[in-house]
């Protein structure tokens, strides 16, 4: 102890030096840094990458990255096309291949897949000789387009992908170039981090690899993601040409990454800038004196001028989950301010007589171990967050752990600095209404006790019964707002072109039934296939190896079995009668991967399901009966180049020994459970159908994310927990009394739980967004616990009376944490008018978290205390 005194008397006299004997020198470097850091915040970056629906260290990240680059699966953009006049009318069909046609030319689109570009295959059924010979397609002449039209709404190739069962909406697809350089760049510095993170870790040039790694891939990443933002700009201003003749949406990753960024800049001017004013207005209000307005305001906007700057100089960027940081960091802030001012302004109404440095360095004294106290229990329930695993949330919590730091040195260094500045002025003693308003919350307590008691124990039994019935589940078009863009493209393409969330199924040939024989004929050898005899000539050609990838191969074949290649991207040399044949391409082979295809289509959660079945189905309907395993490697062998490309490239791998099954979730199903979905496709597949466990593999956008929604949930129940645990220790230091610590969490333990409960109640779903909030209301909370019970502690020992101790206690401080919480709660609602449903969340629940908290601080709290008399016995 008597280290720490010494340390603190250091301190005080450092303090006393420096800001109290030099406050223009201190406001003078204090005002350049922020300056430096004005002329920083100009490189501010947002991020909205994909990166943020994933976690941080999760191997399928890996595994869905080799997959994608595997099946030249890239990413892409959809359009849905709902014309005006007849969707088969030669105005709908010429509008449609106007628009491709424009489409196509815009950079980084390496094809465009409709209705008019995909080759007709049962309008009418042709011999595979005439389909390789030439492929029609609905701009052929002489097409029946009425027959056509039977083909998109009903053929196993086609149905539920290209047009909409009612004949209004088609879609059309913008296949990206496959970006390879990101993956592997991606792969690279993840392969690092995980090893950084094992027991193992890295070597020092494997550190230093990492860190030039790190770099090089987010300035290669910020460069694509302004090509693909100016991509999606460029598709607008075409699509905008056309919605005269025809509805048109956009949708697509790339698409809602660019809104997202857009959403952030908006999210953080409207909110940032509504809140500074309700700062503003509310220290007006409640002090009457400039002064009180200004140096506060100086410390809050400082502090997050600091933190922009400083984040925007190590290029840190801030995400739609972490940009809350600002507002956040704003409201701590402006709660330190007041709660200095406030007690600057009572010490000088006491003691007027003092010097203006003893009536500061009394202030600063009273409120430094307080304040110190509630920073640090905020920073505590922040880092909990770093513990989630997904990067934005990870941000969130160091940038406010960082931004905490930063608020407190500066509150106790712009608003003591600046009052030495200015004269002291006469004393004045707020009278605008708050001192009836806390009165009447120490009458409620004092008149009512036991009533708070029994609505606290009922508001616990009801958030027991809402937690228990919180989930994860949500639906991504539903973080969209009805009337936007992203939503209505997403609800058309989920609701009629098939779904919208991505699921792949990889299923890996047991060795025994992966056979090592190649495509070959003896020289007598006669085949019959769509009724044309096959002899050794047919064997000449080479069979297509569909999973052997072209070096520098730009294509992207899509999840959509319309996707098309380049017939460059194609390489003629991997074409060779010695390429092995491989299982998933025999009759037995086929056979598995139809059972597997129907079963999926008959799950009420699946929309399009894409697979090798498609090919296979395409061969019986040709030949008019079953294929064996020599005439399915002759029919192959006889397919198009455009046919191969699109029915097996994307599904088959020879080489790996290995089909893919892609389908797509319908996120509007009611009660979609994705971690159900995805275990009872397991189940079936591994039980009913006899494939082994290990051959089977999930991966794709969905599994992805319900990886991210799970982790969630985990690590808000496995931390809340020992947040609670350690801010009780810290209290249990600063107040040395265990019933003091656990009357001071109690309340925050049940604005804590009734926010969760609620949103079980409710049917809110946790997410990156909501997830954070136990957090907040613990650190804002727990906050406004530490400052009331110092300052009742202070009140108590003047005549120990816990009952006059508890009305002065809320005439001072609760006042001061009375209208922080209402700014808080004000500040917060201001988000309602954020584009992305999510934040809307966020702000209500915030609002609602922090009502709940200053309500319990002001009645249960004090009923706590005048139960339990921590503070020892009163006077007789």
């Amino acid at each position: 102890m008597q280290l720490l005194s010494n340390f603190y008397a250091v301190l005080e006299k450092l303090f006393l030096a420096v800001v109290i004997n030099r406050p223009r020198l201190t406001l003078i470097f204090l005002g350049i840094l922020t300056v430096l850091a004005g002329f920083a915040m100009q490189n501010m970056k947002l991020d909205a990458s994909a990166d943020s629906l994933t976690l941080e260290h999760d191997t399928s990240i890996d595994f869905f990255r080799e997959i994608s680059k595997r099946y030249q699966s890239g990413d892409f953009l959809v359009l849905t096309y709902t014309p005006k006049a007849e969707m088969f009318s030669d105005e709908s069909i010429n509008t449609l291949k106007q628009l491709s046609d424009e489409l196509a030319k815009v950079d980084g689109v390496a094809s465009v897949a409709s209705m008019i570009d995909v080759p007709l295959l049962y309008s009418p059924m042709r011999s595979l000789a005439e389909q390789k010979e030439s492929t029609r397609t609905l701009l052929t002449p002489g097409v029946d387009r009425a027959q056509a039209k039977q083909e998109f709404l009903n053929s196993p190739i086609y149905r539920k992908t290209l047009l909409s069962h009612d004949g209004k909406t088609s879609a059309i697809l913008l296949n990206l170039k496959l970006n390879e350089q990101y993956i592997e760049m991606a792969r690279h510095r993840d392969a690092l981090r995980l090893k950084r993170d094992s027991q193992e870790g890295l070597t020092p040039a494997e550190a230093a690899e990492l860190e030039k790694v790190s770099a090089d891939f987010l300035a290669y990443r910020t460069a694509a993601a302004v090509r693909d933002g100016q991509r999606v700009e460029i598709v607008r201003e075409i699509v905008a040409k056309y919605q005269d003749k025809a509805q048109i949406f956009l949708g697509g990753v790339s698409m809602i990454t660019t809104d997202m960024i857009t959403y952030i800049k908006s999210d953080l001017v409207i909110f940032g800038g509504a809140l500074i004013i309700f700062i503003i207005a509310v220290l007006a209000f409640l002090f009457r004196q400039w002064r009180f307005v200004i140096l506060p305001l100086a410390a809050c906007l400082m502090s997050v001028i600091y933190m922009l700057g400083w984040l925007s100089w190590i290029d840190w960027r801030m995400t739609v989950i972490s940009s809350n940081f600002v507002a956040l960091l704003l409201i701590l802030v402006f709660a330190f301010t007041i709660y200095l001012v406030v007690r600057y302004r009572e010490i000088h109404a006491q003691s007027p007589e003092l010097e203006q440095s003893e009536l500061v360095m009394a202030a600063v004294r009273a409120m430094v171990v307080p304040c110190f106290y509630s920073a640090l229990t905020a920073i505590v329930a922040f880092m909990s967050l770093v513990d989630s695993g997904i990067r934005p949330v990870i941000d969130f919590g160091w940038m406010m752990t960082i931004g905490l730091v930063v608020g407190f040195f500066l509150t106790f260094l712009v608003v003591p600095a600046g009052l030495m500045v200015l004269p002291k002025g006469e004393p004045k003693v707020s009278s605008d209404g708050s001192l009836s308003i806390a009165g009447r919350f120490s009458r409620l307590t004092e008149n009512h006790g036991r009533g708070i008691l029994v609505v606290a124990f009922l508001l616990i039994a009801v958030s027991v019964y809402g937690i228990r019935h919180l989930e994860v589940e949500n639906r991504f078009v539903d973080y969209f707002k009805s009337d936007s863009e992203i939503h209505k493209g997403l609800s058309v393409i989920d609701r009629e072109l098939g779904g919208t969330v991505t699921l792949d199924i990889i299923l890996d040939a047991e060795k025994e039934d992966a056979p090592a024989t190649t495509v070959s004929a003896d020289d007598n050898a006669a085949v019959e296939i769509d009724g044309e005899a096959l002899t050794d000539d047919a064997f000449d050609a080479p069979v297509a190896d569909a999973a052997t990838e072209s070096a520098g191969d730009d294509t992207a074949a899509e999840d959509d079995p319309f996707a098309e290649y380049d017939d460059e991207s194609f390489d003629e040399s991997t074409k060779t009668a010695s390429n092995p044949q491989s299982y998933w391409f025999s009759v037995a082979g086929l056979d598995q991967v139809k059972q597997v295809h129907n079963y999926l289509e008959s799950l009420p959660e699946v929309g399009k399901v894409q697979s090798l079945a498609t090919v296979y189905q395409l061969a019986h309907d040709i030949n008019k009966g079953k294929l064996n395993d020599f005439e399915l490697n002759v029919l192959r062998n006889m397919l198009s180049t455009d046919i191969s490309n699109f029915l097996i490239k994307p599904f088959l791998s020879d080489e790996k020994q290995q089909t893919r099954i892609t389908l797509r979730v319908i996120e509007t199903t009611p009660d979609l459970k994705r971690a159900e979905l995805v275990e009872r496709i397991r189940e079936h597949l591994t039980t009913d159908l006899g494939i082994k466990p290990e051959q089977v593999h999930f991966t794709g956008m969905l599994v992805l994310y319900n990886n991210m929604l799970q982790s969630l949930f985990d690590s808000q129940i496995s931390t809340i927990g020992l947040v609670f645990f350690s801010i009780m220790v810290m209290m249990l230091i600063l107040f040395r009394s265990l019933s003091i610590a656990f009357t001071a969490i109690l309340p925050n333990i049940l604005a804590a739980g009734v926010v969760l409960g609620a949103m079980g109640l409710v049917g809110i779903p946790l997410d990156m967004m909501t997830t954070t909030i136990a957090a907040i209301v613990v650190g804002v909370g727990v906050d406004q616990s530490i400052q009331y019970i110092y300052r009742y502690r202070a009140e108590f020992a003047v005549d120990r009376n816990y009952i006059a101790a508890m009305h002065r206690s809320h005439v001072s401080i609760g006042s001061a944490m009375y209208y922080t919480s209402v700014t808080i709660v004000v500040g917060f609602s201001i988000l309602v008018l954020s584009q992305f449903i999510p934040t809307i969340y966020f702000g209500v629940l915030t609002a609602f978290a922090m009502f709940m908290a200053i309500v319990g601080s002001l009645t249960l709290l004090p009923k706590l205390i005048l139960i339990m008399k921590p503070f020892g016995p009163e006077n007789p």
